[in-house]
């Protein structure tokens, strides 16, 4: 395939992808449109339920998101410590924030990419987080290794495309302007120019979400609620819709002649201002109320469908305000949270090995050296639910039987490398205060 025809097959990959990742992303903006409202309901609120949405599945992605936590990289086996200079490239590249985006857009859109090149420092790697919706890649069909990769926008008017193969990287440039938001043509690309990449891999991870065998592109947590969120959503509409119209109580009278105005129209001769007294000097005038309807059948409705929604998505009843009435224990709630715990340990597995090819990247940029001859393992903060009461008991039960201070703070308190290193310089500086306060007082006794 020459290089023309593979920026082609790349921006075409992103066209064919754009559909779906434009529908997930208003779900989880809550911008997706009422799939159930029917036109005479629209009409009978007046237009004014334009848009509508219990916000279930960004509940779904941020709960499992904020789990999510790297805290460093070990490169010397498991029992080693966290790599300081790793630590200090990922936070000049400012990937606290933009690991916990990448891990969001993973979760929401399917996957997410990250990219590593040589920075402005040698010793410093550039490390980006890109979207689904701006970078493409292929795959070799027997081993799934990526072969290529592409990112695509738009500046100023013209379409921009970077193509990553493993000895080179060509920039190009659309030949036609595009428009703001509009289409950018697959063909007409010209080449700017090109690059050698020495590291002879592609400097592109994709993190990808429940990825099976042969659904590399991943698929969005929320799909399996997104159905159940729209009959939700429905349900929802429908309560408001009686709550206009039919949940006030309606009077009625009878034996009273209508008036009309000069067009025709029916006036009305009462007043709908409070504390005014209705009145007929007609004997035969008969006043009267509709009872007003019971919304109990819809509340049972909403807590049937949010039930569906904790059970397909793992999230633990206080997460969506079911049985809220008394507050739960700290076991209960360890306990409610245990299926999301678990599906946050797995994106900890698989987003895992996905950060470690980046420091593995990131290692070859800095040293020079092949990207496989590196064996990197993330560090995670903890995914389960712990007062810091629970978390310093456990700490001081492991350090009680002889566990190294390091492994106590790294996987019971989630602290950071910088962390650990600087609680370490504090001990080491109180110790020598202690040793230092021993040698006076001996001076003094001598």
């Amino acid at each position: 395939m020459s290089t023309l025809d593979l920026a082609a097959s790349l921006s075409r990959a992103l066209d064919a992808r754009t559909p779906d990742l434009a529908r997930l992303d208003n779900y989880y903006r809550g911008t997706q449109p009422l799939a159930y409202l029917s036109r005479e309901a629209s009409e009978a609120l007046g237009g004014r339920l334009r848009s509508f949405a219990v916000n279930y599945p960004r509940l779904v992605v941020d709960s499992i998101a904020e789990r999510l936590t790297v805290t460093g990289f070990r490169t010397e086996g498991p029992d080693s410590e966290p790599d300081a200079d790793i630590w200090r490239i990922w936070r000049v590249n400012g990937l606290e924030e933009a690991s916990a985006q990448a891990h969001t857009e993973a979760l929401a859109l399917g996957s997410a990419f990250v990219m590593v090149w040589a920075g402005p420092d040698s010793r410093t790697p550039r490390v980006t987080v890109e979207s689904a919706s701006q970078v493409s890649v292929v795959r070799d069909p027997a081993s799934r290794e990526i072969l290529a990769a592409g990112k695509r926008w738009t500046d100023a008017g013209r379409a921009y495309l970077n193509v990553y193969e493993r000895d080179i990287i060509t920039r190009y440039v659309s030949r036609a302007t595009v428009a703001a938001g509009g289409t950018i043509p697959a063909d007409g690309w010209e080449v700017r120019d090109t690059l050698d990449n020495p590291l002879g891999v592609v400097p592109v991870v994709p993190i990808v979400n429940r990825g099976r065998l042969l659904d590399v592109d991943g698929v969005s947590q929320m799909e399996d609620v997104l159905g159940v969120t729209d009959a939700l959503n429905k349900v929802l509409s429908d309560a408001l819709v009686s709550s206009e119209f039919y949940a006030r109580p309606r009077r009625w009278v009878t034996g009273l002649e209508v008036m009309e105005d000069d067009d025709g129209n029916a006036i009305n001769p009462f007043s709908n201002e409070a504390g005014r007294l209705w009145q007929s000097e007609n004997p035969e005038t008969k006043f009267g109320q509709f009872d007003g309807a019971r919304l109990d059948g819809y509340s049972d409705t909403v807590a049937t469908l949010t039930q569906q929604i904790g059970a397909l998505s793992g999230l633990p009843p206080h997460y969506l305000g079911l049985f809220g009435d008394q507050p739960a224990s700290a076991d209960a709630i360890r306990s409610a949270e245990a299926s999301l715990v678990a599906t946050a340990t797995a994106r900890q597995r698989s987003f895992g090995a996905a950060w470690a090819d980046v420091a593995r990247l990131v290692i070859a940029v800095r040293d020079g050296v092949d990207p496989a001859s590196v064996d990197v393992e993330t560090v995670w903060e903890s995914a389960e639910t712990r007062t810091p009461a629970q978390a310093a008991d456990a700490a001081a039960k492991l350090a009680s039987i002889g566990v190294p201070l390091v492994s106590v703070l790294e996987s019971t308190l989630g602290y950071s490398p910088a962390q650990i290193d600087r609680v370490r310089q504090l001990k080491r500086a109180e110790s020598l205060d202690t040793a230092a306060a021993q040698v006076v007082a001996g001076l003094g006794a001598a």
